[in-house]
């Protein structure tokens, strides 16, 4: 039976190793204990795998009586048929919810093709469906679908696994119950979940997404479009400019590869990335990472051990937390750290490194650069040509010296750390 599997980002599941277009077989098959495990719903893989961190495909599981509380199965063979990703198991959600429901059945008050009309069904299993322009089609039940493709048009669903869908312009999909389904491909377009497991997609220009239930995902291909989760395990992604990503709940992810976007993480163990130009990617959550390859970027972590990257040209890069690293590879770069133990690194010209905990080091390659370290026992290295402030305080934390010194290959040499002791630049250790 066809079915879809959540993987890590290593295309593993509890350790085992699998590889797309290959077979495994095992002699016992008992689930939730030993055996193949996939679900036939795509949107309940996010319950084991949120979309934030995760790889997914489509698979063949060999038939299997035993069930869950959900849809997943269990078999002694499977099949790794493709890897689908995050926009194809969202797709692939839409299509299960959909195929589930009768249409046959639904009656003539339930169904509209012309404008300005109205289309309920309060029961279960049931179907709305509107084709024409400033149309309303409303689910209260389980299991239901509200279908527009008219202009102006809003479909609703407050049940359960109920899907959503508007392939006209300002039109709006909202579901408020769990496994849910809101997608829009039309312009100024808004799909909203705020149920378990839902999925948000808006294809259209000026469109929003929003989810504030766990295992969600919330996806905008269009331009000036605004994807956002504030449940557990979330991801929202922008692809178009001038775009917004946000997430504020724990395992999330945040990601913009349009012009002028901005990812925002404020939960732990997020990631905000950014690959267009002028773009800003913010982490002040635990262990996050913010990462910006565009020109003009801002990457900043206010977090502990958060990682904040910029390869793009005038970037930043600044870290708050302790134990985290702020890197610029680009042109008139800034990488600045305020914690403990952390490390700066600039390898573009008239960049500046800055340091200001303790135990901290500060690196710059480019030319007429500066490294910059103020706290205790910290350190810092440049090549042929760059500047070193070195700070030497002593237990109480009260300076004692600070001197600046150029590497000029002879009495500082280039790619060695450097640090002040009793009042003298000597090389760290």
């Amino acid at each position: 039976m066809q079915c879809y599997k959540g993987f890590d980002k290593d295309l593993k599941c509890r350790g085992f190793q699998y590889e797309v277009g290959k077979t495994y077989e095992t002699d016992n098959a008992d689930i939730c204990r030993t055996g193949f495990h996939a679900c036939e719903n795509p949107l309940d893989v996010f319950g084991y795998y949120p979309p934030a961190d995760s790889r997914f495909c489509m698979v063949d599981l060999d038939e299997n009586s035993q069930t869950e509380n959900d849809s997943k199965r269990v078999g002694k063979r499977i099949h790794i048929e493709t890897e689908i990703g995050l926009q194809g198991i969202i797709s692939a959600g839409v299509k299960f919810i959909l195929d589930k429901v009768d249409f046959s059945n639904v009656n003539s008050n339930s169904t509209n093709t012309g404008d300005q009309s109205a289309a309920t069904n309060t029961g279960y299993g049931s179907a709305a469906t509107n084709t024409g322009d400033c149309s309303a089609a409303t689910n209260t039940g389980y299991g239901s679908a509200a279908t527009n493709t008219g202009d102006c048009s809003a479909a609703t669903n407050t049940g359960d696994q109920s899907a959503a869908t508007n392939t006209g312009d300002c039109s709006a999909a909202t579901n408020t119950g769990d496994c849910s389904a809101a997608t829009n491909t039309g312009y100024r377009s808004a799909a909203t979940n705020t149920g378990y497991g839902s999925a948000a997609t808006n294809t259209g220009d000026c469109s929003a997404a929003t989810n504030t239930g766990d295992c969600s995902a919330a996806t905008n291909t269009g331009d000036q479009s605004a994807a956002t989760n504030t449940g557990y395990g979330s991801a929202a992604t922008n692809t178009g400019d001038c775009s917004a990503a946000t997430n504020t709940g724990y395992r999330s992810a945040a990601t913009n590869t349009g012009y002028r976007s901005a990812a925002t993480n404020t939960g732990d163990c997020s990631a905000a990335t950014n690959t267009g130009d002028c773009s800003a990617a913010t982490n002040t959550g635990y262990r996050s990472a913010a990462t910006n390859t565009g020109d003009c970027s801002a990457a900043t972590n206010t977090g502990d051990q958060s990682a904040a990257t910029n390869t793009g040209y005038c970037s930043a890069a600044t870290n708050t937390g302790d134990c985290s690293a702020a890197t610029n590879t680009g042109y008139r770069s800034a990488a600045t750290n305020t914690g403990d133990c952390s490390a700066a690194t600039n390898t573009g010209d008239q960049s500046a490194a800055t340091n200001t905990g303790d135990c901290s080091a500060a690196v710059v390659n480019g030319t007429d650069s500066i490294a910059i370290v103020t706290g205790r026992d910290s350190k810092a290295k440049g090549s042929v040509g760059c500047w070193l402030v070195l700070t030497e305080r002593d237990d109480k934390l009260h300076i004692k010296e600070v001197r600046a010194v150029c590497v000029d290959g002879k009495d500082i040499l280039p790619d060695t750390f450097y640090m002040l002791v009793d009042g003298k630049v000597v090389p760290a250790d």
